[in-house]
């Protein structure tokens, strides 16, 4: 690893760990609706704002683009940015569920270049950087080696909240569908950090997430590929920070997948 990237794999690990005795050892007394069904405590705000200022002062000349409280520069343009989620599965830690995770990516011109998870509550930490490797607790990550789907644990993203959800979660639940019929088993954590950090390391064989909000994906994105995953948008083209979809598997069932997000008809919810 480069000076550099080592340099900042230092600092991603240490903003994430300023989170990580909050989630782990704070129960959320301030819960509020920011959306149709979708909830903020008063952890994911604080977690933002620690890691933003320890940021800023770490690395001065980077953007920072946070779920809760936006972007300091245009994402489009910036040539660095750090993108956060404080707390990756917020309905899940607002109900005592232990499936969260904080989740922090630096992206150089739209591609992560390092990345840092921590699962507090499972006591899981995970880090990666381009071209050296992704790391758990227990050493380097590794996707598995299963190769038919019907032996295939796959977890799929939420369903849809909020602005047109019923039409979205047409294509979700003719996908959940789809794979019933296929799959050894489909999970659902509520969780994009965990659903690719466990893709990465073995836990699970693919996942797909019917979004690419970077906070949510990004740092799971270069988990993922530093340990072997197929990254892919649905159409089967390279994932992209603007890709609009994540298809996340060991290499050998990744068609298979594809295959079945072109059986979703045209109309139903998903565009192609």
């Amino acid at each position: 690893m480069t000076d550099d990237l080592a340099h900042l794999m230092t600092i991603a690990q240490q903003a994430v760990g300023l989170g990580y005795d909050l989630v782990k050892n704070t129960t959320p007394s301030e819960i509020r609706l920011k959306g149709d069904r979708d909830v903020v405590t008063e952890v994911d705000l604080r977690i933002e704002h620690e890691v933003r200022t320890y940021l800023d002062h770490a690395a001065p000349d980077f953007g920072f683009l946070g779920e809760e409280q936006g972007s300091t520069v245009d994402p489009a343009t910036a040539e660095y940015l750090w993108t956060l989620d404080p707390i990756d599965g917020t309905s899940n830690f607002a109900h005592g569920l232990p499936l969260c995770a904080i989740s922090l990516a630096l992206l150089h011109h739209g591609d992560p270049i390092v990345a840092a998870i921590v699962a507090p509550q499972l006591d899981l930490r995970y880090y990666a950087a381009k071209d050296r490797g992704a790391f758990g607790n227990d050493g380097q990550l590794q996707v598995s080696k299963t190769t038919d789907l019907s032996h295939a644990i796959v977890s799929i993203g939420d369903y849809a909240v909020g602005p047109n959800a019923k039409e979205k979660n047409e294509v979700r639940l003719r996908l959940t569908a789809l794979l019933a019929e296929r799959v050894e088993r489909i999970r659902m954590f509520g969780t994009a950090a965990l659903d690719l950090a466990w893709v990465a390391e073995g836990r699970t064989d693919a996942t797909i997430i019917l979004s690419n909000k970077p906070w949510d994906t990004a740092a799971g994105v270069l988990l993922a590929r530093e340990a072997g995953a197929a990254v892919l948008d649905g159409d089967g083209a390279a994932h992209r920070i603007t890709s609009t979809e994540t298809v996340v598997a060991c290499p050998e069932i990744v068609s298979a997948l594809l295959s079945l997000l072109q059986a979703i008809p045209e109309g139903s919810g998903y565009e192609r």
